[in-house]
């Protein structure tokens, strides 16, 4: 069932956000300072292509420098990126069938406003973690 979801969801939605999230990768590598920033958005944009099967879950070791981070991205990039996820969302919902598709773009919502300090693993290591999943269709 996630692989067929993954089809969809690259046809419908995944392909155009990951494109908008390498888009933004290119803009925070033109500064040599904002390169983190970068590497981030390409780690999103690889999670935006498939997010079924995948889940964010906090990184206990992120320290200080990733709250500063955080907004800092914010700032950059972050919210105009939540908010194509958002509206992406909205419009997948407005039919049963994108729901589930919808769910996905808001589960997306989180890692674009704050990425720094979370990691991005398949739903059995979270589970393995101990960590609770995002979606039900994750299971």
């Amino acid at each position: 069932m996630r692989f067929i979801l993954n089809i969809i969801w690259f046809v419908l939605c995944g392909l155009w956000m990951s494109l908008a999230y390498v888009l933004a990768a290119v803009i925070c590598f033109i500064l040599i300072i904002t390169i983190p920033f970068g590497i981030a958005s390409l780690r999103i944009a690889r999670f935006a292509l498939w997010p079924f099967g995948k889940t964010v879950v906090d990184n206990p070791g992120a320290g200080a420098a990733s709250m500063v981070g955080n907004v800092l991205w914010i700032l950059l990039c972050g919210w105009w990126l939540a908010l194509g996820n958002l509206v992406a969302g909205v419009l997948m919902c407005l039919t049963i069938i994108g729901i589930p598709l919808g769910l996905a773009s808001f589960k997306l919502i989180p890692v674009s406003l704050i990425p720094f300090g979370r990691e991005i693993v398949s739903v059995e290591e979270a589970r393995a973690r101990g960590a609770a999943t995002a979606a039900a269709f994750d299971r």
